[in-house]
C-alpha cells in the first residue's frame, strides 16, 4: 500500500469520525442530522469543508445584548402582562385577541413579545406604493432614522434612498443603516461614502473577515426593519433593490406584503433594531436615549405583537406561532409564502386542519428565484392535496409574501417564509396581528391574488413528469439544510 492511499484512507477516516461527532454533539434536528451524513459519506472531504462553513450552530452564543432594555422597562411589563394573563385579569381591548389569549400568552412567554393595544397599521402589497410611502416618511424625519434590509441593492432605487438619507444626516437628523453581508454582498461601503461623509452610519450584519470568505454565510439576517424619530416603523417582505418595483424582465410584477406601523408597537422594532444594530456595529453601540422612544397618544385599536426568531434562539418563536394559529383554526387558514418546505410539525398542523375540514389555501409562485428551494416547495404539495388543501400557483408575477390569516381576523405579516431556513438558520421578524377588520383585509388580499392564479389540483399533480419527479425528491430529501 502506497502512501497516497494511506494518506486517503486516513483522511478518509478522520472526516468520519469528526463529522460524526460534531453532528452528535450539535443535538440538531434529526431530519438535518440525516441530511448532513448523507453529505458527509457521499462527498466526504467536500461535504466537510461545507458543514464547516453552514453547519455551524449559534444556540449557544449570545449574540444580543443591550442594557437599556431596563431602562425601557421591558421586563416589567412582561411580567405584568404575564401576570395578567395567568389570572384572568388582562385587558383585552377586542374580542378577537381574547380569543387568541394561549397564542399571546406563548409568544409573551418564549419571545418577549408584549401585546400592543394602540396601534394603527397600513398593509403594502405593492413596492411603488410602499417605497413611495417610506420615501416620504424619511423625508418628513426631525430626530433619527433606523434603516435595516437583507438585501440593499446600489441601483436606482438604492441610490434614491442613499441620496435622500444624505439629505437628511446633512440636516442633522441621525441617520444608521444596517444590512445583510450576504444577502446584499455585492454592496460596498463605498457606496454609502457620501452618507458616512454627512455624518451617517453603516454596520454590516456578520460581515467577512476575509473577503469572499464567510464562515458564518449560512446565518443571515433576514430582518426588515425601518424605524423613524420612534414614531413610524416598517417590516415586511420588500428589500431594497429595483426589482421589488418590478422592473426585473425575468421576475417580472413583484407581489410582496409590507407593514406600516404606528404606535407602541414601534418601540418592539426599535429595540428589535438596537439589538441588532449593537451586535454588527460593536464600536458604535447604542445606549438608551429617551428620544429613541418618544411618548405617543394612541394611534389606532389594532393590537399587535413583534416577535423575532434566530439560531441564537432556544425556540423556534416565529414557527410556533404559525402552527398555534393553524391548530387554533375554526374555519380557514390562508398562506401566502415563497417557499413552502415546512418540517414534520407544521405539515401535520397544515394537514390535520385540512382533514378536519377546515378552508386551507396555500399561495405560492409559479417561478423560481431560488430552483433548489422551488422543487422542494413542490414536493411538499402531494400530501397536503391528499389531505384536501387547496393550492394556487400565482401567476401574475412573483409572489414574495409571507403572510398567514386565520379564520380572517387574526394574522402575520413578515420576514419569515415557510421553511427550515427562516424558521433555525435566519434571523427573521414577524407581526402577529389581532383584529377582525385587519383580518378581513389580509383575507382579501388573499382572496385577490387568488384570482390571478391558477389551481394546483391533485389530478394536475399527478400528471407531472418523471424528470420533475427526480428534481423534487432530490430537493425533499436536502430540504433540512437548504
Amino acid at each position: 500500500m502506497d502512501i497516497l492511499s494511506i494518506a486517503v484512507g486516513l483522511l478518509f477516516f478522520l472526516n468520519a469520525i469528526f463529522a460524526g461527532i460534531i453532528v452528535f454533539m450539535e443535538r440538531r434536528d434529526v431530519h438535518a442530522t440525516w441530511a448532513w451524513l448523507l453529505i458527509l459519506v457521499f462527498i466526504p472531504y467536500l461535504g466537510f469543508i461545507l458543514y464547516m462553513v453552514l453547519g455551524q450552530n449559534l444556540t449557544r452564543k449570545r449574540l444580543f445584548h443591550w442594557d437599556g432594555i431596563e431602562k425601557i422597562g421591558l421586563k416589567d411589563l412582561i411580567n405584568e402582562q404575564l401576570s395578567d394573563m395567568k389570572h384572568d385579569r388582562f385587558d383585552f381591548q377586542n374580542e378577537t385577541s381574547s380569543n387568541h389569549r394561549h397564542l399571546i400568552s406563548m409568544l409573551l412567554r418564549s419571545n418577549d413579545a408584549v401585546l400592543t393595544q394602540d396601534n394603527h397599521i397600513d398593509v403594502f402589497t405593492d413596492g411603488v406604493d410602499k417605497f413611495s410611502q417610506l420615501l416620504a416618511d424619511i423625508a418628513e424625519a426631525k430626530d433619527h432614522i433606523h434603516l435595516q434590509y437583507y438585501i440593499f441593492r446600489n441601483d436606482t432605487l438604492g441610490k434614491r434612498v442613499i441620496n435622500l438619507l444624505t439629505e437628511k444626516a446633512r440636516e442633522g437628523v441621525q441617520v444608521r443603516v444596517l444590512y445583510d453581508d450576504m444577502g446584499s454582498r455585492k454592496l460596498h461601503p463605498r457606496h454609502f461614502q457620501t452618507l458616512t461623509e454627512a455624518g451617517g452610519e453603516v454596520g454590516v450584519f456578520f460581515p467577512s473577515r476575509i473577503p469572499y470568505v464567510n464562515s458564518r454565510l449560512n446565518y443571515r439576517n433576514h430582518r426588515k426593519i425601518v424605524v423613524i424619530d420612534g414614531k413610524t416603523a416598517y417590516v415586511g417582505g420588500f428589500n431594497v433593490g429595483d426589482e421589488y418595483l418590478g422592473h426585473n424582465r425575468r421576475m417580472g410584477y413583484w407581489r410582496d406584503s409590507h407593514l406600516r406601523m404606528r404606535g407602541s408597537s414601534v418601540k418592539a422594532l426599535q429595540t428589535r433594531f438596537i439589538l441588532d444594530w449593537n451586535q454588527a456595529s460593536q464600536d458604535k453601540t447604542i445606549h438608551y436615549e429617551p428620544h429613541y422612544f418618544p411618548d405617543m397618544p394612541p394611534q389606532g385599536e389594532f393590537s399587535t405583537q413583534i416577535v423575532s426568531s434566530g439560531p441564537d434562539t432556544k425556540w423556534e418563536e416565529i414557527k410556533n406561532g404559525y402552527i398555534k394559529m393553524i391548530t387554533s383554526a375554526r374555519d380557514s387558514v390562508f398562506i401566502q409564502t415563497p417557499y413552502f418546505i415546512p418540517d414534520a410539525s407544521l405539515l401535520d398542523a397544515l394537514r390535520i386542519a385540512a382533514l378536519a375540514g377546515k378552508d386551507v389555501r396555500i399561495m405560492i409562485p409559479n417561478k423560481p428565484d431560488h430552483p433548489f428551494v422551488y422543487w422542494a416547495t413542490y414536493s411538499h404539495m402531494g400530501e397536503l392535496l391528499n389531505s384536501g388543501a387547496r393550492f394556487f400557483i400565482y401567476d401574475a408575477g412573483f409572489i414574495h409574501s409571507k403572510m398567514l390569516v386565520v379564520d380572517r381576523s387574526v394574522g402575520t405579516i413578515g420576514t419569515a417564509n415557510i421553511d427550515v431556513r427562516s424558521f433555525r438558520l435566519n434571523f427573521e421578524v414577524n407581526a402577529f396581528m389581532y383584529n377582525d377588520d385587519l383580518g378581513e383585509k389580509m383575507a382579501s388580499i388573499f382572496e385577490a391574488d387568488q384570482a390571478l392564479s391558477s389551481e394546483m389540483t391533485p389530478q394536475r399533480y399527478q400528471e407531472r413528469g418523471m424528470w420533475v419527479r427526480f428534481k423534487e425528491s432530490i430537493a425533499r430529501l436536502l430540504s433540512p439544510i437548504l
